[in-house]
Formats: structure tokens, sequence, C-alpha cells
């Protein structure tokens, strides 16, 4: 798809970069918007984002993180943030060689604890099947891939031509329809609304968005969940009760297909887990890491 500037995309990320928080740091497709905090010495848990989400969406869950002893490197995915709108074709091959560079820029060395959540899970899948020798756990927070084809219907998005008329025409709409079904609670979905919308205002956003949509299937992924079963590869699955994006009756599919050691449904939960039910979802990853750790030492 042709790249595009959208209207209400009146802003521009060089510009606007000074005065926000966080570092940025240049990799082969572009700068990456990136936060690194916690002790030193405590294992990096590093965090994948889904479809529309900033860095600050872990903003709760990774202050739980830290608070039990680790170490956390949350992202923007090019596109999404502040991170670059880059002319490049949104797959997982970007986003997996995003995460990949990062983590080698910053000159971390020992196997990290990778979560992704929804579309993130899918890009985390990715990094285990080619890298699984960097990871010491893998954690899935209600995976997208297993959904039936959902609106916008694929054959809309199979033409660039068509793509771009309706990325530019009914954009907008689609993501604000998207944002509102991620969050149970009305505050919380109006906060993440607000967050997500900020940074769609600098221009090239909504091109990111299709683009990804186009070249990254967020249905049809069970041979995806069936590799990442099949690496051995300490896994947990994490899934909101109701979930209304990728929901609950997906579970038992993704657990016949992970085979994860550990898996916990997360009561009055919608899809954003780690949004919506920070201090939970910490508890469980950091157990988890725990427990495995406690194993590989024994």
């Amino acid at each position: 798809m042709k790249y595009f500037v959208a209207a209400g995309e009146d802003r521009r990320l060089p510009a606007a970069r000074q005065s926000l928080r966080g570092s940025f740091i240049e990799l082969s497709d572009g700068v990456t918007h990136y936060e690194l905090a916690g002790p030193e010495g405590g294992d990096t848990v590093l965090l994948a984002g889904g479809l529309t989400v900033p860095l600050s969406y872990w903003d709760r869950t990774a202050a739980e993180l830290r608070s039990r002893g680790l170490r956390t490197l949350a992202c923007s995915a090019y596109g999404r943030g502040y991170s670059d709108r880059v002319r490049a074709t949104y797959d997982e091959t970007l986003f997996v060689r995003q995460l990949v560079e990062l983590k080698e820029k910053l000159g971390i060395k020992r196997p990290v604890h990778l979560v992704g959540t929804s579309m993130g899970a899918l890009v985390a899948m990715q990094y285990a099947g080619r890298h699984s020798e960097s990871l010491a756990t893998l954690t899935l927070v209600g995976p997208a891939g297993l959904a039936p084809q959902k609106v916008p219907p694929h054959r809309l998005l199979a033409s660039d031509l068509l793509a771009g008329f309706v990325a530019r025409r009914f954009g907008r709409r689609l993501l604000e329809s998207h944002l509102g079904s991620n969050v149970r609670d009305p505050q919380l979905s109006a906060e993440l609304a607000a967050m997500v919308l900020d940074a769609y205002r600098y221009e090239g956003s909504l091109y990111a968005f299709f683009d990804t949509l186009q070249h990254l299937p967020l249905s049809g992924r069970t041979e995806l969940f069936r590799r990442a079963g099949e690496l051995g590869i300490p896994t947990l699955l994490l899934w909101g009760d109701d979930d209304k994006v990728t929901p609950i009756d997906q579970l038992d599919t993704a657990r016949s297909l992970l085979k994860p050691q550990q898996c916990h449904v997360i009561p009055d939960c919608g899809h954003m887990a780690a949004y919506e039910r920070p201090r939970e979802v910490a508890e469980r990853i950091a157990s988890f890491m725990a427990t495995r750790t406690e194993r590989q030492d024994s």
C-alpha cells in the first residue's frame, strides 16, 4: 500500500520527541521509542504490545514487575506510539527484527522473559521460533490468531488500491471501533483511547495500522501456535474471561496447541489484561518466572 498522510494527522514526530519521556534509538528500519527501567541485576522482561498501543500501555504492569525486582523493557512498535512510521512492510519480520535489534543495541545478553499481548503475542511466537536460545520464558496474553476473519474483510485489504481507499475514508472510524471493544471499564477504556489516539495524530499512523492489517494475518494462525508449542520454551498463557476481541472460547484451542506449563483465566477482565489487571498479570508472570528459575537452578 502506498504511504499516505490521513486527515487529522497534523503532527510530525521528530519535532515532538524532545518533550517526550523515555529514550529513542536508531535501528536499521528507523527510530524506536523505548523505556528500560528496573534493577540492573534483575532479569529482563521484554514487553511486546498489540495492534495499536504505545509503550505506555505497559506502565502499570511494568511498575508492578519492577517492584518484584525485575527489569522491564517496553517499546512502541514501528507505526505505534512515538516510534517511526517506516515506509516498509508491516509484518512479523519487521517487528521481530525491531525487538532483536533493540535488545542487542542495549547490550542485553542474558535470555529475556518475553511477554506478548494480542498481536504482540503473534510477534512473540515468531520471535521464539527464530531466536529461542535468547528466551528464558514466553508469556502470551489474550493472543490473536485463532479468531475467524473479522471486519475489515480480507478482500478489501488484498488490493493496495482498495486498502488505501478504506484506510483514508473509514480508517479512523474503524480504529475507534476497535479501541471501544478492548476494555470493560468505561473510564479505563476512555484513558486507553486517549493514549492511543494522541499518537495517531502523527503523520503515517493510519498507513501503518492498515499496512499491518494487510501483511500480518490476525486469524488462521494455528500453525504458528503449534510450532511455538513444540519449541520447549516454558510458556505461560493468560486470558481475560470477558475478552471481546480474542474470546475466551478460543482458550482450549490455544492450550492444546501451545501446551503451556501454566494457564490462568483472569476474572472480570476484557482483552487488555495488562492494562486492566496489572497487579494480577505481573504477579502471574513473576511467579511463573520464579518457578522456572528455581527448577533450572535445582
